[in-house]
C-alpha cells in the first residue's frame, strides 16, 4: 500500500493564500490587526531579547511535562480500558462527557492544589491532552481483529509478548494520531494556564499584550506558538506516515 506524499506546491499555495486573507483583514481593520511583514519584523526584533526566550523555556518545559505525563497516562489506561471490551464501552462515553467540561471552570481548583508555579500549568495540560491520547488508545486497542490473539496463543506467546508483537504494533498509528492531538491541546492547556496566573511563559507574555492593548506584540507571540504547533504536528505527522509506510 503507497501512502501519498504531501504536495509542497499545495503547501506554498495555501500559505500564500492564508497570507493574503491577512492582508487583507488588515487593510480592512486597521489597527485592530498587524499586518504580516510588521509582525514578522516584531517577532524577529523580539527573539533577539533575553526575555522571549526565557518565557519561552518556561512554556517549553511545562509542555514537556505535560506532554510526557499525558502519553504515558494515556497509553497506559487507553491499553488498560482497552483490553476488556465492557470497560470500554463504559468509559468511553464519560471520557468524552468529561472531556467537554469547560475546564476553565476547575482552574481555580488546580490552583488550590498545586499553587501558582509550573506544577499547575502541567497539570492544566495534562488535563487538555490525556483524554484525547487516552480515547485514541483504547479505540485502537478495541479494532484489533480477534484473530491476531487467537494466532498468538496458538503460538504460545506470553502476555509481555502479545502487549509488545501484536497490540503496540497494532495501536502504534492510532497511539501517533492522539498524540498528534494530544500536543496541540496540552499546548493550548499550558497557555491558558499562563494566562491566568503566572509570571513567566508565552501565555503570560500574550495574556500582558492583551491587557496593554499590544497588538503588534500580541500578533509577534502567536506567529511564533502557531508556527511551533505547526512544526511539532508536521514532525509527527512525518512519524506516523513513516511507520505506516515501513508496515504496510
Amino acid at each position: 500500500m503507497e501512502t501519498k506524499k504531501p504536495n509542497p506546491l499545495g503547501t506554498i499555495a495555501v500559505v500564500l493564500v492564508l497570507i493574503g486573507l491577512w492582508q487583507t483583514v488588515h487593510l480592512l481593520g486597521g489597527a485592530a490587526i498587524g499586518s504580516p511583514v510588521a509582525t514578522v519584523h516584531g517577532l524577529w526584533q523580539m527573539m533577539g531579547t533575553a526575555s522571549f526566550w526565557e518565557d519561552a523555556a518556561e512554556t517549553g518545559r511545562a509542555l514537556a511535562y505535560s506532554l510526557v505525563i499525558a502519553v504515558a497516562g494515556g497509553i497506559a489506561l487507553g491499553l488498560g480500558l482497552g483490553a476488556n471490551r465492557l470497560a470500554a464501552k463504559v468509559a468511553e462515553p464519560m471520557m468524552m462527557n468529561l472531556y467537554s467540561l469547560p475546564k476553565v471552570t476547575l482552574y481555580p481548583l488546580v490552583l488550590l492544589v498545586f499553587g501558582l508555579g509550573i506544577a499547575s500549568k502541567v497539570a492544566f495540560g495534562v488535563m487538555h491532552g490525556l483524554i484525547p491520547i487516552l480515547i485514541f488508545t483504547m479505540n485502537g486497542v478495541r479494532q484489533i481483529k480477534p484473530v491476531y490473539f487467537r494466532a498468538a496463543h496458538a503460538m504460545h506467546l506470553s502476555r509481555n509478548q502479545i502487549a509488545l508483537r501484536v497490540v503496540l504494533p497494532a495501536v502504534l498509528p492510532e497511539v501517533l494520531s492522539g498524540v498528534r492531538l494530544g500536543f496541540s491541546l496540552s499546548l493550548l492547556g499550558v497557555l491558558i494556564g499562563e494566562m491566568f496566573a503566572s509570571q513567566k511563559g508565552l501565555g503570560h507574555q500574550l495574556a500582558n499584550a492583551m491587557n496593554l492593548g499590544n497588538i503588534d506584540a500580541l500578533m509577534a507571540v502567536a506567529l511564533f506558538l502557531m508556527l511551533f504547533a505547526l512544526a511539532g504536528n508536521a514532525l509527527l505527522m512525518t512519524l506516523s506516515r513513516r511507520y505506516r509506510a515501513t508496515g504496510a
